[in-house]
């Protein structure tokens, strides 16, 4: 069942936040293949925590600690060497962007303690600004601040998870029609003009998405946004023109699915969640769907909001560069 970023009361002092786990979507930019970042809720009454591991499914580790809230969806700057993401509370600000080195030091909140909250934020190819949503109790839009906070601009096209082109000329997005099972793949130029949609609501398409490092194609997750009993989530890419899309996974059943995470920077691997009657699963294919390989195994640990980062430095996971 579709979970919206944030459900909020119109009315300012009795704002709320309901957190969206499955969701989200992160640009990928071209590169050398570093380090995976993902959420994970370990057990059901525990925070959501932010996670990396290598390509190899070594070295597993949780790089945020948070007591009294919730850290999620993570976006690697271009660089490799930041992460943008997302902090939930239950009290001002909601939803707070914030930013932290790929070790997970070096906090810095970018959204101020008000009654608003600002969430699913995205690296420009350039690595100096922010693209993400807002809502303030009345209007909720995509904006764009550079990274220090400051500079911000409202460039519209609600609703969710605006993802910059790896020319940083365009952003995609997922739209919703208000019927069950409508939600539509959508991109827009990167001031927000000329929305185009590169898929229908009928394709029930799930928030995360990603662009390829080189521009040419989007994934998405067809029957992914709700749930269809019966119905399995699969893997498709699409030109941003709406032409020529490739089916990548062919579950059914609804008891096993695949949802997108992110390109590779190097383009060569696609990685996801593989769900298979109540376990989860880490993996990475082909962008032509083949040679699917699993990064950590089925288990009852869920990676969410999964986003392939670049390579930092030249020493950094030399053994295992995503082949």
């Amino acid at each position: 069942m579709r979970k919206r970023i944030l459900q909020l009361i119109p009315v300012l002092a009795c704002l709320t936040v309901i957190l969206a786990s499955s969701c989200a979507a992160y640009a990928t930019f071209p590169g050398r293949n570093g380090r995976i970042a993902f959420q994970v809720q370990v057990t059901p009454d525990a925070h959501i925590q932010i996670y990396t591991v290598r390509p190899n499914g070594h070295d597993l580790r949780q790089i945020t600690n948070f007591t009294d809230a919730d850290a999620v969806r993570p976006d690697w700057s271009p660089d490799g060497r930041q992460i943008a993401f997302e902090i939930d509370r239950d009290h001002p600000p909601f939803c707070s962007i914030a930013l932290m080195n790929a070790d997970g030091s070096n906090i810095i909140e970018l959204t101020p303690a008000e009654f608003v909250c600002e969430n699913v934020p995205h690296f420009t190819p350039d690595g100096a600004r922010l693209i993400f949503d807002r809502f303030d109790g009345v209007d909720e839009a995509f904006w764009i601040m550079d990274i220090t906070g400051n500079n911000r601009q409202r460039i519209g096209q609600c609703c969710a998870n605006p993802n910059p082109s790896p020319d940083g000329e365009k952003f995609s997005y997922v739209a919703f029609n208000g019927e069950p099972f409508g939600s539509a793949l959508y991109t827009a130029n990167i001031d927000g003009t000329d929305p185009f949609q590169v898929r229908d609501f009928s394709f029930d398409v799930a928030i995360k998405q990603d662009w390829s490092p080189d521009g040419r194609r989007l994934v998405f997750t067809k029957d992914g946004d709700e749930h269809k009993p019966g119905i399995s989530a699969n893997i498709a890419t699409i030109r941003p023109d709406g032409t020529h899309m490739r089916l990548l996974t062919h579950y059914t059943g609804g008891d096993v699915q695949a949802f997108v995470g992110s390109y590779s920077p190097d383009g060569r691997w696609i990685v996801f969640r593989l769900e298979d009657h109540g376990s989860f699963g880490l993996y990475k294919m082909r962008p032509d769907g083949s040679h699917v390989k699993a990064i950590l195994p089925l288990s009852s640990f869920s990676p969410r909001s999964i986003a392939w980062g670049a390579k930092a430095t030249e020493v950094e996971d030399e053994d295992d560069d995503g082949k």
